[in-house]
């Protein structure tokens, strides 16, 4: 009777292993499966903030996708922001918006782990004025309103010192640089941070302004009224980005075989004649 109990608690504990077990490989076996298929899948989804890169995007790339078999869904988000939280956490595959300064910040304050597969076609940000024809024309005292983003701030400070108004410290970081960074303040200007968006609503307001290229193109801006562009460091160049594991999948190769393809090139000769884009290096 005794040997029957035993036998039986026996059979009811390798029982419940068994179910454990086939339970874990089921498991592993349906997250490799999962893994697998987003390796190769054929839809995927982007993040779409407002700004030039995702209507170029739009415009020259997903055609071509979608001509070899992909479907491509776009997911709006008011801010790139938001779009990055999405891609970390598995919401969507890509974004088309950011440089590799910005991924490097939000991979480090969100403990993030998003990676760049290509960089594309970049707009740059540029001196413009309402008042004033020429740099020449600027005056001790002048007001220059700037970003105050971080990112955007280090790219007027470089941009201003490229106009010879002022003189960045030697050896200043050009991504991180800020007004604590200015050597000398050659020309005497004013230089004002404040939102990037609010830029184009204050230009009667101000002498000169620094304004992204993001914004020239949402606020319609006329980009040949630029009187100074900046000169984009491969740092500061927009970047397809995944989340980690995904930068070597099919679909994100073949993403980055579009971007560097004779046809996408044949469509930024046809629609980049006034310089409004700046290519990537390759």
């Amino acid at each position: 009777m005794k040997i029957c109990f035993i036998r039986q608690k026996l059979f009811k504990y390798l029982s419940l292993a068994f179910i454990v077990c086939s339970a874990f490989f089921i498991n592993a076996c349906n997250d490799s499966s999962k893994q697998a298929n987003n390796q190769t899948k054929k839809e995927i989804s982007m993040g779409v903030s407002p700004g030039p890169y995702n209507d170029l995007f739009k415009d020259a790339v997903k055609p071509i996708l979608e001509s070899e078999g992909y479907k491509v869904k776009l997911v709006n988000f008011p801010h790139l922001l938001e779009s990055d939280v999405a891609l970390s956490e598995g919401s969507i595959d890509l974004t088309v918006a950011q440089h590799t300064a910005y991924m490097d910040v939000f991979n480090s304050q969100r403990k993030a782990n998003l990676k760049p597969v290509v960089h594309v076609p970049s707009v740059p940000a540029a001196i413009f004025s309402n008042k004033y024809t020429s740099l020449q024309q600027v005056f001790a005292g002048a007001k220059v309103a700037i970003p105050q983003d971080a990112s955007n701030a280090a790219r007027s400070y470089n941009l201003l010192e490229k106009a010879g108004w002022i003189k960045l410290k030697e050896n200043a970081n050009p991504i991180i640089v800020s007004k604590n960074d200015i050597a000398q303040n050659i020309a005497g200007i004013d230089i004002v941070e404040m939102d990037s968006a609010n830029i184009p609503r204050v230009m009667n307001e101000v002498d000169f302004a620094v304004i992204p290229g993001s914004i020239v193109y949402s606020a319609n801006i006329d980009s040949n009224k630029a009187l100074l562009l900046e000169t984009i460091i491969p740092d500061l160049e927009i970047m397809v980005v995944v989340n980690g594991g995904n930068e070597n999948s099919q679909w994100a190769q073949d993403v980055k075989r579009i971007y560097q393809s004779q046809q996408f090139k044949d469509y930024m000769k046809e629609h980049n004649q006034n310089g409004y884009w700046v290519m990537p290096k390759e």
